[in-house]
């Protein structure tokens, strides 16, 4: 189980947050729904191993804040084998094989961009250029995909694509699978640039994520806007 000061920071929610993102996400904070969120996370993280650390669990937030945001990706749990999850969705730590959804995003910008896949699969390098890698549920416990899923997660990570949606203009949000998609309902598509495919997964890729091309197109997106394209690398 994880060092008790993981949970216990965790639970203040005032405490390794960007305070851009404090700023945005602080009625959501005082809802019931977000109280009763962290009376079950405080237990999970006391009783189980649980992913991420507790460290990390606002990791895409405070790497990317709310005003320099400018492409979002969603996920939907974190990994929940050791090792692999620290906050970033798709992501896992330098030195950690890449899982297969993982793979298939780096074969599909060698694809589209004529990048040669990076070594490491820690994704940090890309939060830093505005990109918000956020899962739907921001804990799981290890072993058991989707067991945090359902307790308030979803609700609070709905609030940040709506803040987004409605306080930023110009964002690009790429949408891989229906999970994401269902997410994305509240962006008005006049104001961003949603693109959409099939989920990376290797049960999903070849049906529409391969051949995508979401990652040349944001790119062409940023330029039109005179903002400097992503580096995919």
């Amino acid at each position: 189980m994880h060092d008790k000061s993981d949970y216990s920071k965790l639970l203040k929610m005032d405490v390794n947050i960007d305070i851009s993102w404090k700023k945005q996400l602080q009625s959501e904070f005082e809802k019931d729904y977000f109280v009763k969120l962290t009376q079950f996370v405080r237990s999970e993280y006391q009783q189980y191993n649980v992913y991420p650390k507790g460290k990390d669990l606002f990791h895409a937030f405070n790497s990317c804040p709310f005003d320099q945001v400018r492409v979002v990706i969603l996920g939907q749990d974190p990994y929940h084998e050791p090792g692999q999850a620290h906050g970033l969705c798709f992501s896992v730590p330098d030195g950690c094989k890449r899982p297969p959804s993982l793979q298939n995003i780096f074969k599909e910008i060698q694809s589209d961009l004529g990048y040669t896949p990076h070594a490491s699969g820690d994704l940090t390098r890309w939060a830093t250029q505005g990109i918000l890698l956020i899962n739907a549920t921001l804990t799981v416990r290890a072993h058991q995909a989707g067991s945090h899923q359902n307790k308030g997660w979803e609700t609070f990570t709905d609030a940040v694509v709506q803040r987004l949606a409605e306080q930023r203009t110009g964002l690009v949000f790429l949408l891989w699978g229906s999970y994401a998609q269902k997410k994305g309902n509240v962006i008005d598509t006049h104001k961003h640039l949603v693109l959409r495919s099939a989920h990376p997964s290797p049960l999903a890729a070849y049906r529409g994520f391969f051949g995508c091309k979401h990652f040349s197109k944001t790119n062409e997106w940023l330029s039109e806007k005179g903002e400097t394209p992503i580096d995919w690398r």
